[in-house]
C-alpha cells in the first residue's frame, strides 16, 4: 500500500469517524472503500455516457442500402478493402 496524507473538513472528520466506530473497521478502511465507491461509480458513468452517446447516433445516417442489415458483413469487408 502507498501511504498518503489528506486534509479533512471538522465535519468529514467527524462522519467518517462514526463509520469507523460504526462498522468497527480503521479510518484509513473506510477512506479505501469510499475511493473504491467513487472511482467504480465513475467509471460506471463514464461507460454509461459512452453507451447513451452510440445509442443517440443510432439512426442518424444514411448509408442509401437497402439491405444493410441483411449484408452487412459484405458491405463492411469491401470497405475495409478499400
Amino acid at each position: 500500500m502507498i501511504r498518503t496524507q489528506i486534509q479533512l473538513t471538522e465535519k468529514q472528520y467527524k462522519a467518517l469517524k462514526e463509520l469507523s466506530v460504526r462498522d468497527n473497521i480503521s479510518m484509513a478502511g473506510v477512506i479505501r472503500e469510499a475511493v473504491e465507491c467513487y472511482s467504480t461509480e465513475r467509471t460506471i458513468s463514464g461507460s454509461k455516457k459512452k453507451y447513451r452517446k452510440a445509442l443517440d447516433a443510432v439512426g442518424k445516417f444514411e448509408s442509401g442500402y437497402k439491405d444493410i442489415s441483411k449484408n452487412h458483413d459484405k458491405y463492411l469487408a469491401e470497405d475495409f478493402k478499400k
